[in-house]
């Protein structure tokens, strides 16, 4: 398909009244033409912001983050089964995919229109003195590891790498079992009645050796514990090969960040914690690295991904390869895949990369355990140790601004000139 050229405002949102008619309750929501703000929960304001006032917007590249967000909303239309869990894709949202499909390879101007014309900003705050940043959004960074290891174990190579095992059952955010409550999977026993699944520590021991889950083995336990926290990584092996490897799962138990943790062995403020900083004390002594990270009872298994391209990023959440500074993860109890989200935050100075401010629209792609919140957000930096020390170094406030797709109402009222 050819370059779309901008042609006006006015007939993008023409275009959009082609993709579907609103629902009697959508209709009678907003009838009065007037925005109507995203559904947030307690606790959670959102201020709608003209666009020329969202900061470096007309600087960003909307035309890069469509083509990221298409990926979105064909996953949308594939009916992906990744989009059950969480928060559904609002009707509103998946109308402006259906259209923005049929675009093609719109020019940053004519991306950048497309977006102004179907969506509204919303700035997402939370309630003052809540969370780290006082009310203002939170932002930390993830990357793909990779690290040496080998898929036999042999030598240095001591520490497996587990398969998903077949008795592992996964639970929908909102459709937890009765006296599974804080569980986000279970183990099905040979009656069909679940428990709880062992946790790190009980892995670690040995709860499931015989099985034949073992895929590959890597020289370091905290390499293997990082790439769980990533969720995705890379192997090199000694033959010099890459082998990637994609999230199959995890055992259910609760998440805890060992940061916390070595804050109170080091008597520091957690904020002090970096990923560069946790590794070296997890190094330092390997008994009390090991007593550290099994206080996060939570344990990923992976599985091979040879159906990833050298250059793709790592499978997110929504089951479609991530991109560097366009792709976040969000809280799936909250928004929804496919979610254009501006971002506002900063690189802090790591790494030999310049401290530099984040301004980009970014698409919600992924989720993870420690994403909690409505201003909350995980970017994620790409491949390798330079990004790793990047987003290690990342926790900065900032402005979560929440692209919120019109109703149909609101675009006739846009057209009509209605107020």
């Amino acid at each position: 398909m050819g370059i779309l050229r901008a042609t006006g405002p006015v007939a993008a949102l023409c275009l959009a009244l082609l993709a579907g008619t609103a629902s009697a309750g959508e209709r009678r929501a907003s009838s009065t033409g007037k925005p109507a703000p995203p559904p947030l929960p307690a606790g959670a304001s959102a201020e709608r912001i003209p666009f020329k006032q969202l900061p470096g917007w007309n600087r960003d590249d909307q035309a890069e983050a469509f083509q990221v967000w298409l990926a979105s909303c064909r996953s949308q239309a594939a009916n992906n089964p990744a989009l059950s869990a969480g928060v559904p894709v609002p009707a509103d949202l998946a109308r402006v995919c259906r259209q923005a499909l049929k675009l093609g390879t719109p020019d940053r101007s004519a991306a950048r229109a497309f977006f102004q014309a179907h969506f509204e900003a919303w700035r997402i705050t939370t309630a003052k003195g809540s969370g780290p940043t006082g009310g203002k959004a939170f932002y930390t960074g993830y990357y793909e590891p990779e690290i040496r290891g080998s898929l036999v174990r042999e030598g240095i190579y001591q520490t497996p790498l587990y398969d998903r095992p077949a008795d592992l059952v996964s639970f929908e955010p909102n459709a937890v079992p009765p006296g599974f409550e804080g569980y986000t999977a279970a183990r099905r026993k040979a009656d069909d009645s679940l428990e709880i699944y062992p946790d790190r520590k009980a892995i670690e021991e040995g709860a499931l050796d015989g099985r034949g889950l073992e895929i590959a083995y890597v020289a370091d336990p905290v390499d293997r514990f990082f790439m769980q926290v990533q969720g995705s990584g890379r192997l090199r092996l000694p033959t010099g090969t890459v082998v990637r490897f994609a999230y199959a799962g995890k055992n259910g138990q609760p998440y805890s960040a060992i940061g916390k943790a070595v804050a109170e062995r080091l008597n520091v403020p957690p904020r002090d914690i970096t990923m560069a900083g946790l590794r070296a004390f997890l190094a330092r002594d390997p008994e009390i690295g090991r007593e550290v990270m099994q206080e996060n009872k939570s344990f990923v298994f992976f599985k091979v991904a040879p159906f990833l391209g050298r250059d793709a990023g790592p499978i997110g959440g929504e089951g479609l390869p991530v991109t560097p500074l366009r792709s976040i993860a969000i809280d799936r109890k909250i928004w929804p895949y496919g979610l254009p989200v501006f971002v506002e935050t900063a690189i802090p100075d790591v790494g030999g990369v310049k401290p530099q401010p984040i301004r980009k629209l970014m698409i919600a792609q992924d989720t993870g355990s420690a994403i909690i919140g409505p201003a909350r957000a995980d970017i994620f930096f790409g491949s390798g140790d330079k990004a790793g020390a990047v987003a290690g170094a990342v926790r900065h406030g900032g402005g979560f601004f929440v692209l919120w797709p019109k109703s149909t109402s609101e675009l006739e009222s846009a057209i009509e000139g209605r107020p």
